[in-house]
């Protein structure tokens, strides 16, 4: 597991923590770092344009000229899209650009993104976000003590914190998420990743394999499973074979009824 130093609002190291293999030391693909940045920024796409068709331009519905005889082409109504002003044929419409993305793809760019920074050595895991204030002044100072030369961070803290809340919200650059609504576009986007360490272990435990730690062993005094069951199967077995096999009755055929004569 990869050890990390844990730095306090100072940036003293006051400790160490073991980050998960799975998901802080994963390979990373690229493929689904591309995807996932494909699709959430089709979901950030507003998809309010629209252009006016045939029967929405201003204009009135009448027949220019006659059909025939005029040696000039036929029309037929003023709103037509070949003319000036006429309506738009297969223009866009209001619409929605968000598609659905898997679970797994959306987790795997998750754990490639985290090792990535992981790898750069772009990852400072914090002891705890403990604000005395919510003012923005002392705030920065305390940012350039982890990493004064990084103009953009990504902060993820676990749980709720009013003071950090307030004092991040006004920093160009700075965005704090929570480890639920964490995305692998934020985490390319920003250049640092100042995490933590409980949200480290959040992370860790939720985007790891399931059913690694849940296996336990069995206690050594206890006694092995009976057959008795497939010794019960084995018995009635023969006897069901003796059975005749039922003879399906045949379908009932409902009388004719003799029409009025």
């Amino acid at each position: 597991m990869p050890v990390v130093d844990v730095k306090n609002l100072d940036g003293k190291t006051v400790g160490q923590v073991e980050l998960a293999d799975a998901v802080f030391a994963a390979k990373v693909n690229p493929h689904l770092l591309h995807e996932t940045v494909r699709w959430y920024l089709a979901a950030q796409r507003a998809g309010t344009h629209k252009t006016k068709g045939r029967g929405e331009v201003s204009g009135s519905g009448r027949k220019l000229w006659r059909q025939k005889g005029t040696g000039r082409a036929r029309v037929g109504s003023i709103r037509s899209s070949i003319w000036r002003k006429g309506g738009t044929v297969h223009g866009p419409q209001p619409r929605s650009y968000a598609y659905h993305l898997p679970r797994k793809m959306l987790l795997g760019a998750l754990r490639s993104a985290l090792s990535a920074k992981l790898a750069d050595e772009k990852l400072i895991v914090v002891d705890a976000w403990a604000l005395e204030s919510h003012k923005t002044k002392a705030f920065r100072q305390a940012l350039d003590k982890l990493d004064g030369d990084t103009r953009t961070m990504l902060l993820v803290d676990q749980g709720d914190n009013r003071n950090l809340e307030l004092a991040s919200r006004n920093l160009e650059g700075v965005k704090l998420v929570q480890p639920t609504k964490l995305q692998p576009y934020d985490l390319l986007r920003h250049d640092r990743l100042v995490i933590s360490k409980d949200a480290a272990v959040r992370l860790g435990a939720s985007l790891g394999p399931k059913g690694e730690t849940a296996l336990a062993e069995k206690p050594a005094g206890a006694r092995p499973a009976k057959p008795a069951k497939a010794a019960a199967k084995a018995e009635v077995a023969p006897a069901a074979e003796e059975r005749k096999p039922r003879v399906p009755s045949p379908p009932r055929r409902t009388p004719k009824t003799k029409g009025k004569g």
